[in-house]
Parts: C-alpha cells; structure tokens; sequence
C-alpha cells in the first residue's frame, strides 16, 4: 500500500511538471518580433508575432513526446499575449495615451508561416481558422499571432508608440512596419527599447531626438573625447581652440551628411578602416603634443581627422536615421548641433581641469608629456586590434572608371573649399588680437 501510494504521487508529479512544462523555459537569448501598425477610421490596428517561448510564465499543456496539446493550448493565448504584448506597448495619438487595447484575437502558428510578410495577408492569417488540434508544435518552434484594436479619433492623426518588448528574451529585435491610410509602409528595425518613437515625426520633433543623441553621443564615445582631450591639453585658451573646433565641426559634417546620402563606401572593410584611423589620429595628436604642437597648422591636421571622425559618427546613426521621418537633413544638423553641445560641455570641464593639473601638480611642459604619453598608449592599443580585425577583410580597390573619378573630384572640391574657408577665418581671428594690441599702443 506505502509503495502504491509513492507510486500514484510520482505520476502525478510528472504529469504536472508536464502541464506547466514552459514554466520552467530560461529567458530565449535571441527574439524577433514582428509588428504591423495601422488606422484606419476610427480604430488602430496592431498585428504582432512573438515566438511563443517569449511567454515564459505561461502555463502550456503538453504531450508525453515533447509537444504542445494545441487544442488546449488555443483558449489561453488571448490572456497571455494581453499580459506579454499589450501591456508592453503604449500608443499615442497627437501625443495624448490611447485607451488600452481590445484583443480581436490571438492564435498559435508554425515557424514555416509566412503571412506576416505583408499587412494584408498578416491580417487575414490572424483572423483565420487556427491550428487543427493533432498539429506538432513544439514549445522553442511556435509562434503567437495577436490582433489589438485601439480606438482613435482619425486615422489622420500624428501617432507614436512606446515599445516595451525587450522583456521577451535577453536580445530582442522588432520589426515594425507602420501602414499610413493611403497603403505607404513606414519601417523600423530596433533592438531592445527605443523609448517613444514617433511615426511620423515633424520636424522639430525629429530635430528634439537628433539633438538629444548627438549630446549624448559624444560624452559616450570614448575615442572622440581622447581625440578632443589632445586637441585641448597644449593649447586651454577658448580663442586659440575656435578656430581648431570649427575645423572638426565642418569637417565631421561633411562626411556625416555625404554618408546618410550614400556618398561614402558601403564595402565591408570600410568601418573597421575608419575606426583604425580614429584611433591613428589619436596616437598622432599625441605625439604632436610631446614634440611640442604649433597651433598655427593644427587646425588644417584637426580638418583632415575630422573627416574621418564624421564617418564614426555616420556609422552610429545608420539605426537611427530611420526615426527621421522626411526630415534627413534637418536631423543630420541637429545631431550635428548636440555633439557640439557636448564638445562644449567637455571642454568646459576640461581647460580648468587642466590649469589645475599644471599649476599645482606637475609643470606644464611635463604634464603635457606625460599626459601625452598616456592617452598614445591607450590609443596605440586600439590601432593595434582594430587594425587585426581590419586585416580579415579582402579590400578590393575601386574600379577607375568616370563614376568613380567624378566622385572623387566631387569629393576634392569639397575638402579644398571648406578648408579654405576655415584658413580665411582662423587668419582673421588670429589678427584680431594684433590689431587689438596695435590700437591700444597708438
């Protein structure tokens, strides 16, 4: 009798870790998650997929061979994607939260479905016959289809949404495909949390965002604040720094904006090219630091790294740009005012930062060289390995043909005309003081 007892209690334990076997899943490491968004009249539409191993806590039914009991499986997907999905997405429309949403329905489908390739056939996938009840699904190869329904005042409307979805898997990447009335797709593609992204930005909205990046953009980048630590240690005066400043400022912009209008390579090798040579220009401002810099030509050596650092730049916004809406060039320019926010700022602590540093610790000439020293040893190393990484790749020079002749006069002009322009002003500040000294001695 004990036995028999012992017995009936292990089978039934088994048969309930069954049941609830997802409840025991880690978190997946890598997560897609498909979405169409769209209004029409007065409701909006959001399709998602999710794997369905993203619903970790979700209690699922299974067979003894490993595979779900779909038919059982069926009734509990509308709740759990109310709690995973919904939930996890807030809406607004012309900036006030929409109610919550109303789920329309909710279905299981296998990994070789292919409805979500377009809103139409997403739709109608959702609201079709789910799965027969005997189909094989296994918990790491299902999928969960939701339709939500929001309602709204026009589909006119401005519309912005907030995901929240990064919960569903240590890596998680959404597809979002926003449908305009009129049948245009609007696509975005992030990882993890955007924060609030507005579908159709205007554009101050989109100049708002671009500014608030590239502030903090520059106080991130490690390499960019080095470089600018060497411009700053020989020479801490703000009207020696205008004229080199402005020479990374145009210069930076102009490979910035040629690179969001396609105008620089896209071959593989070209980003590891360009962070080898923002960490050489580092080394080399050093070094000119220890040889003793000369001001007079560092703002034309400051011009030329800066083109390089602009393509440093063009490579953190390539998944960004997308948040731009129609106004490229406003959010190029905007992002471009938020990084000099941030120069400003650096500079700000850094100059007293430095005048203490040299009037009470080490003398001038020596703290410049040690300093010196230091920062072309970090940035030696960097050149090192991104130069190892550089090496994997097979470069294959451009075919010399007229295409590629005009892009590089193209390119000459420009460099020759703005550079020019800086060598006008940086005389013109330089003189200043001169004329200053001349008219206080008369």
């Amino acid at each position: 009798m004990f036995r028999a007892r012992i017995l009936s209690a292990f089978v039934t334990a088994a048969l309930a870790l069954t049941a609830v076997a997802a409840g025991a899943h880690d978190i997946p490491n890598d997560v897609t998650i498909q979405a169409f968004l769209k209004p029409e009249g007065h409701r909006l539409r959001l399709l998602v997929r999710v794997p369905l191993e993203s619903m970790r806590d979700m209690p699922v039914p299974a067979h003894p061979d490993g595979s779900l009991d779909v038919g059982r499986l069926q009734p509990l997907l509308a709740d759990n994607a109310m709690l995973w999905i919904a939930q996890s997405v807030d809406l607004y429309e012309n900036g006030v939260a929409l109610p919550p949403a109303t789920i329309v329905s909710a279905r299981a489908s296998l990994q070789s479905d292919r409805s979500f390739t377009s809103y139409e056939s997403a739709l109608a996938h959702v609201g079709g016959p789910a799965l027969p009840p005997d189909t094989k699904l296994y918990w790491t190869a299902g999928l969960v289809d939701a339709l939500f329904e929001y309602p709204i005042a026009s589909d006119r409307s401005d519309f912005s949404i907030r995901p929240k979805l990064a919960r569903l898997g240590v890596r998680t990447l959404t597809v979002l495909r926003f449908v305009t009335p009129e049948g245009a797709v609007r696509p975005f593609e992030y990882y993890g949390d955007p924060g609030l992204v507005r579908l159709d930005p205007r554009w101050y909205q989109a100049a708002g965002r671009f500014v608030e990046l590239g502030f903090f953009h520059i106080l991130d980048g490690t390499d960019h604040l080095l470089f600018l630590f060497c411009l700053v240690i020989p020479f801490r005066r703000l009207r020696a720094l205008v004229p080199v400043i402005t020479a990374f400022t145009v210069a930076h912009s102009v490979t910035l904006i040629a690179s969001a209008y396609n105008l620089a390579p896209d071959a593989l090798w070209f980003p590891p090219l360009i962070e080898t040579l923002i960490a050489m220009s580092i080394v080399y401002m050093a070094l000119e630091n220890i040889v003793a810099a000369r001001l007079e030509r560092r703002w034309l050596i400051t011009f030329g790294f800066g083109l390089v650092h602009g393509f440093g730049f063009s490579f953190a916004l390539r998944q960004t740009m997308q948040f731009a809406g129609s106004h490229l060039l406003t959010s190029l320019l905007s992002f471009n005012i938020g990084v000099e926010l941030g120069q400003l700022l650096v500079l700000a602590l850094m100059i007293p930062a430095l005048e203490l540093l040299f009037r009470f610790v080490v003398a001038e000439r020596m703290g410049t060289i040690i300093v010196s020293a230091l920062v072309a040893h970090t940035a030696w190393h960097w050149m090192i390995d991104r130069w190892d990484k550089l090496r994997l790749y097979n470069f294959a020079w451009p075919e010399m043909n007229v295409v590629f002749f005009l892009t590089a006069t193209r390119w000459l002009l420009i460099a020759v005309g703005i550079a020019a322009l800086i060598w006008l002003a940086s005389g013109v500040l330089r003189h200043q003081p001169e004329q200053q000294t001349e008219g206080k001695v008369v």
